[in-house]
């Protein structure tokens, strides 16, 4: 039977509504980079989802993006999603970097290409979270099988597509031993088509689950400017209709009252991830998590690499932005795993 996505009326959308026990970040001797690659199919982000878009063969260029994390001595996590996983180009590109110790293997759950093929395709059902609890458990077996067959892990590491956390994500997780989400992505709120909200979410890791055994590292991002504990709310009027109509939005980033930022390089400038990292620093922030589409390492895939010269500005911004981090901040490269082996060995001795 197939699982629809229900009427507007039907629909429960997921937030973030805490409490969370935050990791103190006083536990960090330094500042931690975590770099994280949506490792994915290429599709046409302006249609509408389609099961037979599984072509993988940007990863022929992956080399291009993993080049400028050598030099900087990042070992990125490439969460990968069931495409990836069992194509013969992706795979071969992955065992490479991943056989040389040049990165971390994760999950990435984009259902409408993971079977069982048991849901109608369409946005709602596009958030694994959204799923029935059964049918997101087993697309994820599913996947967590895959990536072991192709590469010979049992990764304990997970992204959800589009972020789409649910309600029973978090037991999902520890039930299959995962240890680490990623999907976090405060402070977005996804619900124009179904998505979780969260526009609550703390920025710095914290623990999930009702057993609390999985450590939960948010992509980074945050509201930014002088406009203080009012951002949300007037981020909120800037995009209603009538904020769109007057452009609010634009007036307040020039007036510097209030910007949402994301530490990716994909629609942002360099400044803006400078601008970000300042501001989360000075308020106490020590992990940074920043994220990219593998797509976006060959032109026409994504909205934010259309030719070759904006793909050389997107890899310029990723080397600029790590040089900062390490020389701005004194900062250093980390890997999921080795994040939570830090917290880990680190949390008894600074209690939340």
């Amino acid at each position: 039977m197939s699982v629809g996505g229900g009427s507007n009326e039907q629909r429960s959308r997921w937030a973030w509504t805490g409490p969370a026990r935050i990791v103190p970040p006083e536990i960090f001797a330094q500042p931690q980079l975590l770099v994280v690659v949506d490792t994915e199919e290429q599709f046409d982000w302006t249609k509408p989802f389609d099961r037979d878009e599984r072509d993988v063969s940007h990863m022929r260029e992956i080399e291009r993006f993993q080049s400028v994390c050598d030099e900087a001595g990042i070992r990125p996590v490439y969460v990968i999603d069931h495409p990836i996983a069992t194509g013969e180009e992706s795979v071969a590109a992955l065992r490479a970097i991943h056989g040389r110790g040049g990165c971390e293997i994760g999950a990435h759950l984009h259902p409408w290409v993971s079977p069982p093929f048991d849901e109608e395709v369409n946005s709602w059902n596009s958030y694994p979270g959204n799923l029935p609890r059964a049918l997101e458990r087993e697309k994820l077996v599913r996947l967590s099988d895959a990536i072991e067959h192709s590469f010979g892990i049992r990764t304990r590491i997970y992204k959800s597509g589009r972020h789409g956390f649910g309600a029973n994500t978090a037991s999902i997780l520890t039930e299959l031993g995962f240890e680490i989400d990623l999907s976090p992505a405060p402070p977005f709120d996804y619900g124009e088509d179904g998505g979780p909200d969260w526009s609550r979410a703390p920025v710095d890791p914290h623990w999930i689950g009702d057993e609390g055994r999985v450590l939960s590292i948010p992509n980074t991002g945050a509201f930014v400017g002088w406009g203080g504990g009012s951002s949300r709310k007037l981020d909120e009027v800037a995009r209603g209709a009538v904020g769109r109509a007057v452009k609010l939005g634009g007036v307040l980033a020039r007036l510097g009252a209030v910007e949402r930022l994301s530490l990716t390089p994909e629609g942002f400038a360099i400044s803006d991830l400078e601008r970000l990292t300042r501001g989360l620093f000075a308020r106490g922030t020590r992990v940074f998590s920043f994220s990219i589409h593998s797509p976006s390492v060959e032109p026409g895939h994504t909205p934010y690499v259309r030719d070759e010269t904006e793909l050389h500005s997107l890899l310029a911004v990723c080397r600029d932005y790590f040089r900062y981090f390490r020389s701005g901040f004194g900062g250093a490269p980390t890997t999921a795993s080795e994040l939570l082996r830090q917290v880990r060995s680190n949390t008894s001795k600074h209690p939340a």
